[in-house]
């Protein structure tokens, strides 16, 4: 039987870009099946769209077995989206990206040439990036972050955007987190991994649409789920405070034991309340952060809701594959 790709795309109110995407894809998948005799499924989730995104697709989807769209009963986040499309994708290999058009998607071919090299997991690394002003300062500082106070070293120039054969993808798919970050996720599994350098481009049409604060929730998602440092952080700054806060009541006793006069003032014991109070609510809220995930983590609701599957007939296997059984 011919090996396989499946390639988990979310989308989310796309509409203005999906016919270049969908043309681009097609290309794609087509060479992919002549070059290395491999079969191509090609999973669309729509992410609870509010435009014609899912209506496109479905349309698409009549026009090639290959596609597979699944409508989900609501906008559940990026994130979720991409679990719901990894678990329905039948490929031998999966590879994720997003719908954008800011992943190249000529840059699968390079994936799949090193998948079948023998690496099981293929990670697209970012050589450069589009966006610039303060979000592009926003997401060098995470990634440079990321890489300080992560327990687990992985790659940070690196997105959703890879591939992992099907071993490393059914073993990324027994964690059952809620708050998933999935290139710590995929690195966690290991493997042999190789790397596929490339510039992100700018969108192809329309507006991004991962505000600030979903960015700014992935992140924390990313530092929370990878990293117990800012609880130490807690430990090593409570010990700091207490340790100049001795010496400095220390310093006070022998002043007065000196009979060194020292004005009795209002901006000492005001700093030191605001510098301390502080510094626990900021400690408060570290701590929230991680009983919050485990608050959800303890509901065991499902990661999505899956409205309908939109499917065509079984896709063809091109000619090729069945005369040469698959080979390469």
């Amino acid at each position: 039987m011919p090996r396989s790709i499946s390639i988990v795309m979310p989308i989310y109110n796309e509409e203005a870009l999906l016919k270049e995407l969908f043309e681009r894809m097609t290309r794609v998948m087509d060479g992919i099946e002549s070059e290395f005799r491999l079969a191509c499924e090609w999973v669309l989730v729509n992410d609870g769209s509010r435009d014609r995104s899912f209506e496109i697709l479905c349309n698409f989807s009549a026009n090639d077995r290959r596609l597979v769209v699944l409508d989900l009963s609501r906008n559940f986040g990026h994130q979720p989206a991409i679990q719901a499309g990894l678990e329905h994708a039948s490929g031998d290999a999966v590879i994720v990206m997003d719908g954008d058009l800011q992943d190249p998607p000529e840059l699968i071919r390079e994936l799949v040439r090193s998948w079948l090299t023998g690496n099981a997991i293929v990670v697209a690394e970012r050589r450069s990036r589009a966006e610039r002003g303060i979000k592009g300062m926003m997401f060098s500082a995470f990634h440079a972050m990321l890489g300080r106070i992560s327990d687990l070293k992985m790659e940070t120039g690196s997105g959703v955007f890879g591939l992992m054969d099907r071993r490393a993808l059914n073993d990324l798919l027994k964690l059952k987190e809620r708050n998933r970050f999935l290139p710590g996720l995929r690195t966690w599994v290991g493997y042999q991994q190789a790397h596929v350098l490339y510039d992100r481009e700018e969108r192809a049409a329309g507006k991004p649409k991962q505000s600030f604060t979903r960015l700014f929730r992935y992140a924390f998602d990313a530092i929370f789920s990878f990293s117990f440092k800012p609880l130490r952080a807690i430990w090593t700054l409570g010990f700091i405070v207490s340790f100049f806060s001795f010496c400095y009541a220390l310093f006070l006793v022998i002043v007065r034991l000196l009979h060194i006069n020292v004005v009795a003032g209002f901006t000492t014991p005001t700093v030191a309340i605001l510098l301390l109070g502080g510094i626990q609510l900021i400690s408060i809220g570290i701590l929230g952060e991680y009983l919050a995930r485990i608050y959800d983590e303890v509901k065991q609701r499902p990661h999505y809701v899956i409205r309908e599957i939109v499917r065509g007939e079984p896709a063809t296997v091109p000619p090729a594959l069945v005369a040469t059984g698959g080979a390469l």
